[in-house]
């Protein structure tokens, strides 16, 4: 299993030193595989990383499993390759946990693709925020400042209850329970307040946002400023109403 497995695959024991890895890990790093196995891991990552290591070890041991600890593995030529790292027990005949059986991720297209989202949401033209399952809002562009009067760090790092009414805090919630079900919301209906008190209507078009597993671990919210639309309805009801003839 470890020897086909596509990813990185290697075996420590509870001390950090490799006792197995497969052909992706010399591939990944460019040593060959006798340059890797009987190595410390601290060989090939930094003294705080290898700290860190350990410390997802003993969470090994504790609780069987870590997920998504950061590795940044130096390679044969000196490149730093940003890794995530998932790591299930090794265990002896008896069920005592002797090491650790680790499969890494490269995450240097990821970054990529993350940058180029954010680079995205930073230069789109309408409102853009990324939220959490919680509601706290995690990243949000210039329109959504210029939309609600606040600055940028005065919105990051908030809940969108700081912006909305209770009601709605609850609607946003069904909203993202809809996100994580159907991986897509439409035409929620909110009305954040603004950093003058004024009540702007706006409508929700929410996305998931996943992680590398393609689990939802939050939502990519787009608004659209409704004001000028609304003004736009009730001038063609005010025409419609008001007209002589049957309309």
């Amino acid at each position: 299993l470890i020897d086909d497995a596509p990813d990185p695959v290697f075996v420590s024991d509870l001390e950090g030193k490799i006792l197995q890895a497969n052909d992706a890990v010399s591939q990944l790093l460019g040593f060959r595989q006798d340059e890797v196995v009987e190595q410390s891991l601290s060989r090939f990552i930094s003294e705080e990383e290898t700290r860190e290591f350990t410390a997802a070890l003993r969470e090994v041991v504790e609780r069987g499993v870590t997920r998504n600890a950061v590795l940044n593995p130096r390679t044969a030529t000196g490149e730093v390759i940003p890794t995530t790292l998932n790591a299930s027990a090794l265990r002896d005949p008896d069920g005592k946990v002797i090491g650790a059986i680790g499969v890494l991720r490269d995450m240097r297209e990821l970054d990529k693709a993350r940058a180029y989202a954010e680079s995205l949401i930073k230069n789109a033209p309408d409102p853009v925020f990324v939220s959490d399952l919680e509601g706290k809002i995690l990243e949000a562009n210039d329109a959504v400042s210029e939309l609600l009067g606040f600055r940028r760090d005065e919105v990051v790092e908030q809940s969108l209850s700081r912006f909305i009414s209770e009601e709605e805090t609850r609607e946003f919630t069904a909203a993202l329970r809809e996100v994580v079900k159907r991986g897509v919301t439409r035409n929620a209906r909110l009305n954040p307040r603004s950093a003058t008190g004024e009540v702007i209507p706006t409508s929700l078009n929410a996305s998931a946002l996943r992680d590398p597993d393609g689990r939802v671990i939050g939502a990519i919210g787009i608004l659209r400023d409704m004001r000028e639309l609304d003004k736009a309805r009730a001038y063609a009801e005010s025409l419609i109403k008001n007209a002589p003839d049957p309309v």
